[in-house]
């Protein structure tokens, strides 16, 4: 990544109006105030959000002086993420851009969503088993399915999809509510048909799955048209052939996964904390690979979630934006 500037300093913090103590708060915003230190919701253990969200707060620590390192909230994902952040219980939270959308959409003022940075890109997984006669998404009516934990940034994925292919949730047999560990368990012990999952390519629970017992991943091709005329935040993606053993390539959704903060926070900690975070990105990539692309160039990606004024002066000084 792209490093700009000296390292930071604690005076370069105290300038940025960040006052470094227990308990204290940062003069500089105009919305909720997070205490020090910094609060980051992250996501589920294991996952590439925790794995993520703690090793910013390790780099935080370090280069910014601070006096203790930011706390890290065990979360479902980003329905939950995007709640710790607008009602200010949390300074820093990592979302999908789909879910932060739809909070953007009714919030305004010092708690809208800012983005710093595009992460990664995660794709959605609608997993059965080989041996499965599911061929398509909609041959899962009446079927026994997860749609992913309330909470989580994929069970409104999975409730859109679903509802785009005509079933709604409604027409499942059964509907559970199942992080990825109890939905894989739960396929192999044949008490589930089907399970969503929205993660990076290979997702590591999806991987040992598939060394448990041949599994599938339904082509969505047929429905990504339509969920995108509605849903224009969504692309498309492909998982290659040979992931989980697959037979050939499938073509599935995906969706932008970005570093948020408010629009309350002061300008100069937003560049801060992006610009240490740039600075360390071989860190970054080390805690997930889904890091490894990330650079200045890809990090402004994070539309329909405008960045943070600190996050734009940032990549316009690393000729990024």
């Amino acid at each position: 990544m792209h490093r700009s500037g000296p390292p930071l300093t604690r005076r370069a913090l105290l300038g940025a109006g960040v006052v470094l103590g227990a308990g204290a708060v940062l003069p500089g915003c105009t919305g909720p105030r997070p205490a020090e230190p910094l609060v980051i919701a992250g996501g589920v253990q294991p996952g590439v959000y925790i794995n993520l969200a703690r090793t910013l707060s390790e780099i935080w620590h370090e280069r910014l002086g601070l006096p203790a390192a930011p706390r890290v909230l065990e979360t479902a994902g980003s329905a939950q993420n995007m709640e710790l952040l607008t009602d200010g219980r949390a300074a820093v939270a990592i979302s999908q851009v789909d879910v932060a959308a739809d909070v953007a959409a009714r919030v305004t003022g010092p708690t809208e969503p800012r983005a710093l940075a595009r992460l990664y890109d995660d794709v959605t997984h609608l997993v059965v088993r080989a041996d499965s006669g599911l061929r398509s998404i909609a041959d899962l009516r009446g079927r026994r399915v997860s749609v992913g934990p309330s909470g989580s940034g994929y069970q409104p994925i999975a409730i859109r999809l679903l509802d785009v292919a005509g079933i709604g949730v409604a027409g499942l047999g059964t509907r559970a509510e199942l992080g990825l560990p109890d939905a894989a368990t739960a396929l192999v012990e044949g008490r589930l048909d089907a399970f969503f999952w929205s993660g990076g390519v290979p997702t590591d629970g999806v991987r040992e799955l598939a060394a448990r017992v041949p599994i599938r991943l339904l082509e969505l091709g047929g429905v990504l048209d339509r969920m995108r005329e509605r849903h224009p935040v969504y692309s498309v993606a492909t998982v290659p052939a040979n992931t989980y053993g697959l037979p050939g390539p499938v073509s599935c959704l995906s969706v932008r996964n970005a570093l948020l903060v408010t629009e309350g926070m002061d300008a100069d900690l937003a560049r801060a904390l992006i610009r240490a975070a740039f600075d360390e990105q071989p860190r970054l990539a080390q805690a997930s690979p889904a890091a490894v692309t990330v650079d200045s160039r890809s990090a402004i990606g994070t539309q329909p979630i405008p960045l943070h004024e600190g996050a734009v002066e940032f990549y316009r000084a690393a000729k990024g934006y």
